[in-house]
């Protein structure tokens, strides 16, 4: 089921997966502003929860001309789909970017939350997700040919220009090595049509300025951290694991940025624990 869904001035292109009486999933995509990605997570878990997914604001099937990207707003995204599905509450799932957006969601919506599964997650705001970008841009520069990291050096200064081909062709580049070297179960379909340079550049801003996130010694609800071991996010991980003390953490061997893709079948068995799937 396929809708828009109105929030403070942008129209969030969603696809839900009903299931009467079942919890609900909500999937955060990454980037910021590379939808789906996903495929295979909403194909395993729509057959036990209700999952619902969404263009983050300004992609293209989600026209954000308020030109409101604070951290604030994406939240109040969240609470308006819950909202308009009478979400009490609901399990949170984000991947890559996505996982520090759903991240500074839990953190201001605690009790909205049944529990909060964190899969690659980007580490944190501020020079925290300065970091991480470093950490990224250095895997990309040993997984690309030379001509490949001048093309993405080209395409990344591009993209900070305000060109949406500049950015699809990065985030093309970056993709291809993020799988690169590992035998893929899944293949994943990222919406690289749906690109656009400004919804990323102001997402990133607002990253970079928003309040350091907080330790969270106790949460209300079940937390799962996972990583590959080969993972680009390396050094950097040590603040989302510092920041859930309580959380069940898991490093998957031989598996990069898009473990459910990588190494399918541990994946499987993390997310079956989390969720209490029999």
């Amino acid at each position: 089921m396929e809708m828009r869904i109105g929030n403070k001035g942008t129209q969030l292109f969603t696809t839900a997966f009903p299931k009467n009486g079942r919890e609900t999933v909500i999937l955060l995509h990454g980037g910021p502003g590379v939808p789906e990605g996903m495929t295979f997570l909403v194909k395993y878990l729509a057959k036990h929860f209700q999952v619902i997914h969404f263009h983050q604001r300004g992609t293209l099937k989600s026209p954000n001309p308020s030109g409101d990207y604070s951290l604030e707003s994406y939240n109040s995204d969240i609470y308006r789909i819950a909202e308009l599905f009478q979400l009490d509450r609901f399990h949170l799932l984000g991947h890559s970017w996505g996982g520090l957006y759903a991240q500074v969601y839990a953190q201001e919506n605690p009790g909205r939350l049944l529990s909060l599964l964190l899969c690659s997650p980007a580490s944190g705001t501020g020079r925290q997700w300065v970091q991480t970008s470093l950490e990224i841009a250095r895997y990309n520069k040993a997984k690309s040919s030379f001509p490949e990291w001048l093309a993405m050096l080209v395409n990344s200064g591009l993209g900070t220009l305000g060109s949406d081909r500049g950015y699809k062709r990065f985030y093309s580049q970056a993709l291809a090595n993020f799988s690169r070297g590992f035998k893929e179960a899944h293949p994943e379909y990222f919406a690289i049509d749906c690109v656009k340079a400004n919804a990323i550049n102001q997402t990133i801003k607002s990253i970079l300025t928003y309040p350091m996130l907080q330790v969270m010694q106790q949460t209300p609800f079940k937390t799962t951290i996972v990583y590959g071991n080969e993972d680009p996010i390396t050094e950097s991980r040590k603040h989302v694991l510092q920041r859930y003390p309580t959380a069940a953490a898991h490093i998957i061997p031989d598996s990069g940025h898009i473990p459910w893709s990588h190494r399918q079948k541990e994946f499987v068995r993390i997310l079956q624990d989390h969720y209490g799937i029999q």
